[in-house]
Formats: C-alpha cells, structure tokens, sequence
C-alpha cells in the first residue's frame, strides 16, 4: 500500500477521539475516580510505568487496531515494544500512552500522550494530548498543525521565530542532565531558560511561544522513537523545525527506537546555526 493510497485527513478523526479518549483515562488516574490506584512500578529500566500507563495504551491500542489491521500497519507502543528488529511494514503507528510518567506521579501536570502514524520511517499523521489543558494539537503532513479544545473548538497553530539568539528561550527538564549536556547547554546562545517535563508538553511550550529551542542529547541513554515522532510533525506542520544536529531528518522504526546523538527542535529561529554550534562546542567538549 503506497503512501497515496490513504487518505490522512480522514483518518485524523478516529486519531483525534481515541487521543480524546486517552486523555480522560490519564485524567481519571491523575485526579479522578482511579487516582489512588496509580500501581507504580519502579523496576522498569527506562523509568516507571503505572496502571494509567497501562491503561491508555489498552485503549488507544484498542481503538486504532479496531480500523487499522495489523498486517498493513504495525504497531510500536513503548508499552508493548519487544525485540531490536525494525517492524516490517511501510505504516507503522508509534505510541507513548502517557509521556512524562515521573510528571505524572509527582503532579506537576507537565505529562501528555503522543500517537503518530510513521510512513517509510517518517512522521506523516500525529496526534499529541495534553491532559492538563484539555487540549489536543494534531497534524497530517502538508495539511497544517491545529489545535482542539474539549468543546470541540479547532484553531490552526503556526510558530513564530524570532531573529535573534540572544532572545530565544531553550525549554528543558528540571533534572534529567547529565554533565555534558549540561555544558552544551550552559554554552549555547539563549536568552532565558523555560522548565517542563514531558517532551509533548516541551514541543507545545515551543507552539504556544513559551520558549523556542528543545534539544535532547544522548548520553547513556537516550530518548526512544515515541517520545519524538508526534511532537515532530506537529511542531513541523506549524512551520518549525525538527532534526539531528547534522541536520538530516529523524527517523523511526529503525529496530533500535533509540534516539542516539543530538536532536534540535525549534520555531525556526536560528536552527541551522544552533546545530552547527552544538557540534561546534561537542567537539570541543568531547577532546
């Protein structure tokens, strides 16, 4: 099945009711009905899961396998992820059921969910849930990147990039850092610093003009395949900008979903020599 054979736009629909849907089930746990029954497990070796976890991917995985079969698209769920080969087929959904789990236990609010449908490796239809706005943005390429509220209001988002390096915000974790990317950081051009947690949460701060720059660095780990497919197309359909340092384009589905080396992501200000100087500065700090 060829790239043109779907219609993305409308496929977007049944995307946006199961984020919806996600969305309240985040919300009953984190301060509904099931709140006390959060069941976190701390012995998973990329950080905690919990049963709201659990359950927003049971359900998102539900609704999307219900339209989508199995054996045109595969699924990539950072809850059900087995093995290091990539998945074979050309359409492969890429899901985090509740991004920003340690936010999400600690109740800074700063957690969302991230669905997008990957083409050939690359992002073409993405939704990403804020629970704590009520608000989804969503995005098909080359048609735009829109923002829904609960009563059903939908606003096309576009970024807005600023000239200079000195005035841009770099959005970040409160912790999170180790030394280099500390240092990488400590040297780049910004102007202010803005905190959040979840990477969802970082890419709609870029969006709604809070800050303009995210950059993940690797270290011993790294950011995995469903932290970044959603986030990316909706900050690109808005006019931003999304890639390695180098500058070529994130891909996903590759086997090993994580996301070794330097990524920015930004409103396009200043994009190509943020990257050139974070290489700069990474050669420097690696001698």
């Amino acid at each position: 099945m060829s790239q043109f054979t779907l219609d993305l736009a409308a496929m977007l629909t049944p995307v946006r009711e199961a984020t919806w849907g996600a969305v309240q089930i985040l919300q009953s746990y984190y301060r509904g009905e099931n709140q006390g029954n959060l069941g976190v497990n701390e012995s998973k070796t990329d950080g905690p899961v919990t049963q709201a976890d659990l359950a927003a991917n049971r359900y998102i995985l539900e609704r999307l396998q219900a339209q989508f079969d199995a054996e045109t698209f595969g699924y990539l769920s950072e809850e059900t992820h087995q093995g290091t080969e990539p998945l074979p087929q050309d359409w492969v959904w890429i899901i985090d059921p509740l991004d920003g789990t340690r936010d999400f236990i600690d109740k800074t609010g700063e957690y969302a969910l991230h669905i997008a449908l990957a083409y050939r490796q690359r992002p073409v239809l993405a939704a990403v849930g804020i629970p704590e706005t009520n608000q989804i943005y969503f995005a098909a390429q080359g048609q735009g990147c829109f923002r829904e509220t609960a009563d059903g209001e939908v606003t096309p988002v576009r970024v807005e990039p600023r000239s200079q390096g000195e005035d841009l915000t770099l959005v970040v974790s409160r912790t999170h850092r180790d030394q280099r990317f500390q240092d990488l950081i400590d040297r780049l051009p910004f102007g202010a610093r803005h905190y959040v947690g979840s990477v969802g949460c970082k890419i709609a701060a870029i969006l709604t003009g809070q800050a303009d720059i995210y950059i993940s660095l690797s270290g011993k780990s790294a950011a995995k395949d469903w932290d970044f497919a959603a986030p990316e197309l909706i900050l690109t359909e808005a006019g931003g900008e999304f890639s390695y340092f180098d500058g070529s384009p994130v891909l996903y589905n590759r086997g090993d979903v994580r996301q070794w080396g330097g990524i920015l992501a930004s409103n396009g200000s200043a994009h190509a020599a943020l990257c050139a100087q974070s290489v700069a500065i990474l050669a420097e700090l690696d001698v």
